[in-house]
């Protein structure tokens, strides 16, 4: 049960209107998180803005798999169900990279180095070893691309607490429970 209420259409601060209705229009519904987000508009425009900015980074494979792993850390069912939909249906992963993303890693080299790299970012707060640089720059990103990751490790999280704290009612299809694949 969640513990905020997802806006009605006409609930919608003014400010979040634009923003919410272009998501809605992209999505083809309105997700739960984004109309209870809604609600505080330089919060959810901010966040809006930094999501459309880092989706033009790294590939859509690397992001969602970067997606997956922080949101399974972070143990955010809510955007495990949307983190695995979006892999399978935008970013064509397979059901095997799916779960092999959730436990940080991937398929690919250097896309696994990236997810490795965004994992050991959550669970150690950012404080990682001279070692795990090297390796994802070892991997071929670049210093620029290493700040990338970090803000997409940082926007996800943003998503994933907000989630976690209202716990919204799941919008996408169900996936395994967090810690149980």
């Amino acid at each position: 049960m969640s513990r905020i209420a997802a806006l009605k259409p006409e609930q919608v601060p003014p400010e979040s209107k634009p923003t919410l209705d272009a998501f809605t229009k992209n999505i083809g519904f309105t997700p739960n998180m984004m109309a209870a987000f809604a609600q505080s508009p330089i919060a959810f425009n901010s966040w809006a803005t930094l999501l459309g900015s880092l989706s033009k980074v790294l590939d859509v494979k690397t992001r969602d798999s970067i997606g997956l792993a922080v949101s399974e850390v972070n143990g955010c069912n809510y955007c495990l169900t949307v983190h695995s939909f979006t892999a399978e249906h935008m970013a064509k992963l397979e059901a095997d990279d799916i779960i092999l993303a959730r436990r940080g890693h991937a398929n690919d080299r250097k896309r696994d180095a990236a997810v490795q790299f965004a994992r050991k970012v959550i669970q150690t707060r950012g404080h990682v070893h001279d070692a795990d640089l090297k390796a994802v720059r070892d991997a071929g990103y670049t210093d620029a691309n290493i700040i990338e990751i970090v803000a997409l490790v940082a926007m996800y999280s943003l998503t994933n607490f907000f989630n976690n704290v209202f716990d919204h009612e799941k919008d996408f299809p169900a996936v395994t429970p967090a810690g149980s694949i």
